[in-house]
């Protein structure tokens, strides 16, 4: 198949023209025109429309930016998730990198033990490219993902191990609010791939089990509802800047959240409020990848509104 989810084609016999949203079989595509309308038509009929580039499409750089050792950024590789500015049932995955290596990287897809090779190349610092395309309803189907990276510097810096990352995504990755992604121009959803996975130092869970009772520390059980509000938290909330007053709101969260489970507790709700939806992005982040928690949602509307998550613990 000559063509991709994306790519903005005209029609041989008639006067229309759009984009391709849907791969339908070897032969045949779904062309949604200028009306959202979806048109079944053979690839055959229908024609590239060469030198197209859509809002916020990011062109790759030829070069490596210069950076001085004291500005070198380190981290900072993410998967980014948006729609396609005129084709919204279509997302487009890119691969942004905010750090100050080159990132020598591929993708690979695999589903049903069947590998597919979809990317690869060189992306420059600061700069993103487009890795793959997928129709958002078809999210259940959606095959795993296995991104390789290799970071690379002319300048003397040591680079970090490799990534190699296997992700299924599911519902939940995309269930928080879009971010602005500065390098696109975009609204979407923004998956961090350089973050350090949580690890269970499993010796020392064991060292934990046999400390005489002087040595053990006593948790207590939190209440069924713990509140993250700032205010609940600090008496001096009106002189601590944003960013501060996340920390110590997640601080307490994890604080609490781990009371929960060592007392073994089935269930809790964390109330975070609406906001501008930053705390609750944080918190269901965080959730998501602990291994303690079997799933969440949102809490009571009608006691809590949009504004609490209830936690179910294994």
């Amino acid at each position: 198949m000559r063509y991709k989810l994306g790519d903005f084609v005209r029609f041989v016999d008639e006067k229309l023209e759009g984009f391709v949203t849907r791969i339908i079989d070897d032969q045949m595509i779904g062309v949604t025109t200028e009306d959202d309308f979806e048109i079944p038509v053979l690839a055959n009929k229908v024609t590239s429309v060469h030198g197209y580039h859509p809002p916020g499409a990011v062109k790759e750089a030829n070069a490596e930016e210069p950076a001085h050792a004291c500005e070198f950024i380190g981290r900072g590789v993410f998967v980014a998730v948006v729609s396609d500015p005129k084709a919204n049932s279509v997302v487009h995955f890119y691969l942004v990198n905010e750090t100050s290596f080159q990132l020598l990287a591929s993708l690979t897809t695999e589903k049903q033990d069947h590998f597919k090779g979809e990317f690869a190349g060189i992306i420059p610092p600061k700069s993103a490219e487009k890795i793959y395309s997928a129709q958002l309803a078809d999210l259940q189907l959606w095959p795993k993902f296995i991104f390789s990276v290799i970071f690379h510097s002319k300048q003397n810096v040591e680079p970090p191990a490799p990534l190699n990352i296997s992700e299924k995504f599911k519902a939940k990755d995309f269930s928080g609010s879009k971010k602005q992604i500065a390098l696109l121009k975009q609204q979407g959803w923004l998956i961090r791939l350089d973050e350090p996975e949580m690890v269970i130092d499993a010796q020392k869970l064991k060292e934990s089990f046999y400390k005489t009772p002087e040595e053990k520390t006593v948790v207590e059980k939190p209440s069924k509802e713990i509140d993250l509000h700032i205010e609940k938290l600090r008496s001096d909330h009106q002189f601590i800047g944003s960013a501060e007053i996340l920390k110590i709101q997640l601080d307490h969260f994890h604080k609490m959240l781990d009371a929960a489970i060592v007392n073994q507790m089935p269930e809790v709700v964390f109330i975070h409020g609406a906001g501008n939806g930053t705390l609750r992005h944080e918190v269901q982040k965080i959730l998501s990848k602990h291994p303690r928690v079997q799933t969440f949602m949102d809490a009571q509307k009608e006691k809590f509104g949009y504004g609490a998550t209830r936690v179910m613990l294994k």
